[in-house]
């Protein structure tokens, strides 16, 4: 009897807990599931002997109306026809979009109505649970047929719905945890930014990271893995699936937000999910008529709101979102007047961009829509809102991501003075956005000699006690390609870099210990001698080439040459030696 009632339990729980529509589609299996639960039940029932529970009378006259009802319901399994014609409706509306055909909205709002979706927070949770459906499906029909569910809820959402969904957003976000706010299991966690991964991947050596900060790291220049300090044969990223499926049903089990990838898999270069496309281009091409014709700003927040989090999905909706001409109508939103009157409006319009940046066609797009550029570096430099600084930043490093785009950037002096006072004025959030951008232009030799001229350096010591590891890699950067002049100017940082060989992360003391071997290489006797001048520097280095990373080790050895012939007044580096040593200055291992 336990057995059966919790079958009962889970399935109601499953039905009113799941996708309203996946339950619709899929009635005919509930309704035998609900049949055989209830047939198990009155078996029971049956064959339960009352008289032998010594049950008071009105127990056993609630026992005896429950057999009753179990024994009428058992005779028929049948689906109400009401909910057989709904379910027809839903997928003959899905069938006219993958025939290109646009729903009829009058139609849309009786089956959203019948279904109990009345609005953009209902909505929002149904996408969700549609969401959390692709991960319980094996086949991918049935996975196909949940995206091509989550496009129509989409559309459906923004037609009937659209102009109160951030303020449903809002509400959704108070009633639901953060993944900040949970105890995230260590295995769930990325090693390099060690938060909540959403999609993480696997590199040569098989260790496993989030794919944006494992992208970070390759594209500053690494080939290394993080972790290990193995070199990578190969840069390649590989989908960890089931990860991800655990991290899924962890955050579902803890009501957390979860960002899922949609199925965008293709054969022979054909999209398989055709309805799950076009319904995207429908609501893309929907939101941008809506914004061309908005007659408010506050109108307009709504509809550039909506186009931020559509670009944020996946790779086909920012195709769509762009393609559909969003990107010069999100433009007239980045100036300072709309930051004056309505911040939120500022940041909606440069996260979209942003969110849309993602996608490498969108980064030409982006740079050669006119005024675009120029809107986001003036958001970056003078936004209403640090937000809005700080997604311009990102919206810079994102664009800096393609060669040609970097070398244009690097050679905007409004570019390399925005992204500096933002690192140096910014909140931490906003630092570590402009830390990053700054980093991915210092790739280019001719930018860091703007950077240098900028005061890169000096701003570097402003910041390296509060994001050590972004500062360090950048002066690695900027030191390697900047010549003696910044070899000249890293001389004040020499021994706070010498503190970070011993305090740092694992990546923070290997690109110190990077930075400093090339400053006392290059930088001859004088920057020797501030390092050597360091209490302890040998054990520190010693206890580098012991427990760093495997660059860390080399560079650690490479430093501790260095010393060791500096320390016997040898000069290996065509530098002339203009430091007086002493056999106490430092001691060195023979």
């Amino acid at each position: 009897m336990y057995i059966v009632l919790q079958r009962m339990k889970t399935l109601i729980e499953d039905c009113l807990n799941g996708s309203k529509i996946w339950v619709l589609v899929q009635i005919e299996t509930v309704a035998n599931s609900f049949h055989e639960v209830t047939m198990d039940l009155s078996t029971l029932l049956d064959i339960l002997h009352l008289k032998e529970l010594d049950l008071s009378q009105d127990v056993e006259d609630v026992v005896v109306l429950i057999r009753k009802q179990c024994s009428s319901h058992s005779r028929d399994g049948s689906v109400d026809p009401r909910d057989g014609n709904l379910r027809l409706e839903v997928l003959t509306m899905l069938d006219q979009i993958r025939k290109e055909i646009v729903p009829d909205h009058s139609k849309l709002n009786v089956i959203f109505q019948s279904l109990g979706l009345r609005d953009a927070l209902t909505c929002r949770e149904e996408i969700e649970s549609l969401e959390a459906e692709i991960q319980n499906q094996i086949d991918q029909k049935s996975k196909y047929l949940v995206v091509a569910f989550i496009g129509l809820v989409r559309y459906s959402k923004c037609v009937l719905f659209g102009e109160s969904t951030q303020k449903s957003d809002a509400i959704r976000r108070r009633r639901r945890k953060s993944a900040a706010e949970a105890n995230v299991p260590a295995d769930f966690r990325c090693p390099i930014s060690l938060e909540l991964m959403k999609d993480p991947v696997a590199v040569a050596t098989g260790q496993t990271y989030d794919r944006q900060s494992i992208n970070v790291w390759i594209e500053s220049g690494h080939n290394t893995c993080p972790k290990t300090g193995q070199t990578l044969v190969h840069t390649n990223l590989i989908p960890n699936v089931a990860l991800k499926n655990l991290i899924a049903m962890w955050c579902r089990e803890q009501r957390i937000p979860f960002e899922y990838a949609a199925s965008n898999e293709k054969v022979n270069g054909v999209v398989t999910n055709k309805a799950a496309l076009e319904a995207t281009k429908m609501t893309a091409s929907f939101l941008i008529n809506k914004l061309s014709t908005s007659q408010s700003m506050q109108a307009a927040n709504d509809v550039v709101y909506e186009l931020r989090v559509l670009a944020k999905t996946d790779s086909d909706s920012r195709a769509c979102v762009a393609e559909a001409g969003a990107i010069p109508l999100l433009v007239r939103y980045l100036g300072s007047d709309v930051g004056t009157n309505l911040p939120n409006l500022q940041v909606n319009a440069v996260t979209a961009i942003l969110n849309l940046s993602i996608l490498e066609a969108n980064k030409t797009r982006i740079m050669e829509t006119d005024g675009t550029l120029n809107g986001v570096i003036e958001v970056m430099r003078s936004g209403a809102t640090w937000e809005a600084k700080g997604n311009a930043a990102a919206t810079i490093f994102s664009l800096s991501g393609v060669h040609a785009h970097r070398k244009r950037l690097g050679r905007k002096t409004r570019v390399i003075m925005g992204l500096m006072d933002l690192a140096k004025n910014g909140p931490t959030s906003s630092k570590r956005d402009a830390l990053v951008a700054i980093l991915n232009l210092a790739g280019d030799r001719e930018t860091v000699v703007r950077l240098l001229e900028g005061g890169i350096v000096e701003m570097i010591s402003e910041v390296v006690n509060v994001l050590p590891e972004e500062s360090v890699t950048i002066l690695e950067a900027v030191v390697k390609r900047g010549g003696l002049a910044a070899i000249a100017e890293a001389y004040n940082l020499i021994k706070k870099l010498g503190v970070l060989l011993r305090e740092g992360s694992d990546t923070t003391r290997e690109s110190a210990a990077a930075t400093l071997v090339t400053i006392c290489r290059k930088g001859g006797s004088e920057m020797v001698a501030e390092l050597a001048g360091m209490p302890g520097i040998e054990r520190i280095i010693w206890e580098l080439m012991e427990t760093g990373t495997s660059r860390a080790r080399r560079k650690a050895g490479a430093l501790l040459r260095v010393l060791r012939r500096w320390a016997a007044g040898l000069d290996a580096y065509t530098v002339a030696s203009t430091t007086t040593v002493t056999s106490s200055t430092i001691l060195l291992p023979s």
